[in-house]
């Protein structure tokens, strides 16, 4: 199970605590977003997360803080996940480095195609940390397989062409068989699934086919709703986060 948060949202502040309460949940590992203005596959709740991070100041050297504030607490895995531009604006070789540096262990580009990924791959290996690639519903077979071969860490299985957030609804039954072609063909990697995940039914019915699933809407939702109520307390928002995440568990063979 791996759990999205924006660096940054709802405030600086708040992504540490959040961080520590999503893994305290049981998260097996976690992606710290790297606010970006075009977020172009995230639908409206992470697109404005993203914003209202950019509007409290923050960049790339503080998500790097906020990766290794966590890192010094906790040994859950962590990987950055965000858009291509902000990485070359920081300078891939020097991004690379301050991640190994900052406790990161791995990447996630979403708009980054494997046949644009040689220099980022090289230089993500070099700092030891895993790059990993997306597929969608609609990518053929053989470039599933070229996918597998050229992630590490895991393979990206987005469950619905279109952006995050988008419910699943009454397209479980296609995503399902997507799922279970994708299995077939992936054979170096993990398969995660994510986009459109909201309950722990959701989770439970689409890990038949994976290795896992990531929630990252459905949590920024619950933590901008939170933060709009200004009666709760801080602990009580973050342990109302610490129950959601323990909700979404998923036992073995379930």
């Amino acid at each position: 199970m791996g759990l999205f948060l924006t660096g940054g949202f709802p405030s600086p502040a708040a992504t540490g605590p959040l961080l520590h309460a999503v893994d305290a949940a049981g998260a097996d590992f976690l992606e710290l977003g790297m606010p970006h203005s075009d977020p172009l596959a995230e639908g409206l709740p992470i697109q404005r997360s993203s914003a209202r991070a950019l509007d409290h100041g923050i960049r790339m050297k503080d998500i790097l803080r906020m990766a290794a504030a966590f890192r010094a607490r906790s040994d859950t895995p962590l990987l950055l996940m965000g858009y291509v531009n902000p990485i070359l604006q920081y300078g891939m070789g020097n991004f690379c480095r301050d991640a190994w540096s900052s406790g990161v262990d791995g990447l996630i580009v979403a708009d980054l195609p494997p046949e644009e990924g040689y220099l980022l791959e090289s230089l993500a290996a070099e700092h030891g940390l895993d790059l990993v690639y997306l597929i969608a519903p609609n990518t053929p077979n053989d470039r599933v397989r070229h996918i597998d071969a050229r992630s590490s860490g895991f393979v990206y299985a987005v469950s619905v062409t279109g952006i995050t957030g988008v419910g699943l609804d009454q397209r479980l039954e296609m995503v399902e068989s997507y799922l279970e072609r994708v299995g077939g063909l992936v054979k170096h990697n993990p398969v995660m699934v994510g986009f459109g995940i909201k309950t722990h039914t959701d989770a439970a019915r689409l890990t038949k086919h994976t290795d896992g699933f990531i929630v990252g809407s459905a949590l920024v939702d619950l933590i901008e709703t939170l933060w709009s109520d200004e009666t709760l307390h801080t602990e009580t928002r973050v342990a109302q986060i610490w129950e959601f995440v323990k909700s979404l568990k998923v036992k073995q063979h379930e």
